[in-house]
């Protein structure tokens, strides 16, 4: 089917998505993401059926600031304006959209891209982009708009901030959106009890990377884990070495077992990784890490033992396997978010992270481990 991909390129004030929010269309009506809560979908959808008509991409956009205005029949009430940029999707074309976007999936590190939403330069129109990754390699739609991009994009993975930009080229002002774009969450579980289930669930939900790992085979069920993209059994011994775990992996260990887990925080905590949580209470917590210092001569720095969570996750008062694996799920989300986990009525700054000059909109990234221009073990 012909499909177009709308993207949120700019907001300013409030809105329910952030900078680099993807919406995928089908010519049928039919789509999956979303660039708000729901308000704009049907409207952008319209108009990506005549970008896919016109095969040229454009900027729409949205002024919610104004509760009785009934430029899309209802009063939003955000009180923001957002750009959308709506894409064609050609496969005919080598570096569409989506081609770009599976380059990062494949790449599996940090990266940055360029959109242009606003030209007015004939040479470098709307939807033309450029690509980046740590290993400085650049590809886009033209050597001039890679040249004139290129120290940005490297700014931005080093900075590790998404920027939106305004470039003066001979032939006119573009406007640009530098959007940081990272791997997904990797999830890794040491242990496949029952409760591991409902971690996994959540974690496949929010479209995390989710492995689960223990020594007994028996543990490692397919039907007992079917939302785990891999299943592996390894003894505790050989973590280290047959374990991938890097920058972007949350680690939790639920195995029950106080000598594995002794086995698996000793290989674990020299790690890149940015999260260790530890099922159970303080007092297990502690006779772990006693085991550290005692058995295996490891003393851990304020580094570590700032990555430890233990217990695990935040506190909500969870009982049930379910509500704990809520309460896990949702401590790691608000440390790869770099933000606290209380209520969000009692932040006294704004719930988005915000330019200070523009009251402009970028989604927080917290990669605190990650060195750039160095590849992810």
């Amino acid at each position: 089917r012909k499909a177009a991909l709308a993207t949120v390129v700019q907001v300013k004030g409030s809105s329910y998505r952030s900078p680099g929010a993807r919406m995928l269309m089908l010519d049928n009506g039919r789509w999956v993401g979303s660039i708000s809560g729901g308000c704009l979908e049907g409207d952008a959808l319209r108009k990506a059926r005549q970008v896919i008509m016109n095969k040229t991409p454009r900027t729409v956009t949205y002024d919610t600031s104004n509760d009785d205005d009934n430029q899309l029949g209802i009063g939003l009430g955000c009180n923001g304006i957002i750009d959308i940029l709506i894409e064609p999707i050609a496969p005919e074309h080598a570096n569409h959209p989506i081609t770009l976007l599976e380059s990062y999936i494949t790449y599996g590190n940090i990266g940055a891209s360029a959109s242009v939403f606003e030209s007015e330069a004939a040479n470098i129109p709307v939807g033309s982009k450029v690509g980046y990754n740590d290993l400085e390699k650049t590809t886009g739609s033209s050597e001039q708009l890679i040249e004139l991009l290129h120290e940005d994009l490297a700014e931005v993975v080093t900075n590790q901030k998404p920027e939106i930009k305004e470039y003066f080229t001979t032939q006119g002002r573009i406007k640009v959106f530098l959007e940081l774009i990272q791997p997904n969450i990797d999830l890794l579980i040491f242990g496949g009890g029952f409760d591991a289930k409902p971690v996994t669930e959540l974690a496949h939900i929010l479209g995390w990377n989710v492995r689960v790992t223990d020594e007994c085979v028996a543990h490692l069920v397919p039907i007992n884990f079917p939302k785990a993209d891999q299943m592996q059994s390894c003894k505790r011994e050989f973590v280290q070495k047959e374990i991938k775990i890097t920058p972007f992996t949350a680690i939790v260990l639920m195995s029950h077992n106080l000598k594995y887990d002794e086995e698996v925080l000793s290989q674990i905590i020299g790690s890149k990784a940015p999260y260790i949580g530890i099922l159970g209470p303080k007092k297990r917590a502690t006779k772990l890490f006693d085991a550290l210092k005692e058995k295996y001569h490891i003393e851990p720095t304020a580094e570590q033992m700032e990555r430890i969570h233990a217990p695990i996750g935040l506190d909500i008062g969870a009982e049930t396997p379910d509500e704990i694996a809520v309460s896990i799920i949702s401590e790691i989300q608000a440390k790869f978010s770099n933000r606290s986990g209380g209520f969000i009525k009692y932040r006294t700054g704004p719930i988005h992270h915000r330019d200070g000059k523009e009251d402009q909109v970028f989604r927080q990234v917290y990669l605190k481990n990650f060195f750039p221009n160095q590849k992810a073990n």
